[in-house]
């Protein structure tokens, strides 16, 4: 019965630690917005969901596990390969890549997601709950 939750969750989970890990990104380019070479990195989103779906890692390294009681990777771990430079609009002197408006909006964008994501699940939980509750 597990298994069969876990399966139905999978994508959403799969999703959200994608929308966490883009988040950590994002607020990394925020706090190093004055840093002189500082290049800003982000991930496209729909690949690195799909790379991770299906099995693959997109770049990086997955850790192996030697006994079934250990943790599985972290996010920045399963999706560290999707990160990519961001292209820079407007060059800085200081070779700084960080455009405060487009890391701000993007920042955002993806955390007005991520709750969006957490309420499906939290729809799908609550649907299990009751389905639980009312059989016999």
């Amino acid at each position: 019965m597990t298994d069969r939750i876990d399966a139905h969750l999978q994508i959403k989970r799969t999703a959200l630690n994608a929308r966490a890990y883009r988040q950590e990104l994002l607020a990394s380019n925020i706090a190093n917005a004055d840093t002189p070479n500082f290049k800003a990195r982000d991930i496209d989103f729909k690949g690195a969901l799909e790379a991770a779906l299906s099995g693959r890692a997109t770049g990086s390294l997955g850790l192996a596990r030697t006994s079934s009681r250990h943790l599985g990777s972290e996010s920045s771990q399963a999706f560290g390969g999707a990160a990519r430079y961001r292209t820079e609009f407007q060059p800085n002197v200081d070779g700084n890549t960080v455009n405060m408006d487009v890391e701000r909006a993007a920042f955002a964008a993806n955390a007005v997601q991520m709750e969006a994501m957490l309420t499906f699940i939290r729809g799908d939980l609550s649907t299990l709950q009751t389905a639980m509750q009312s059989t016999p």
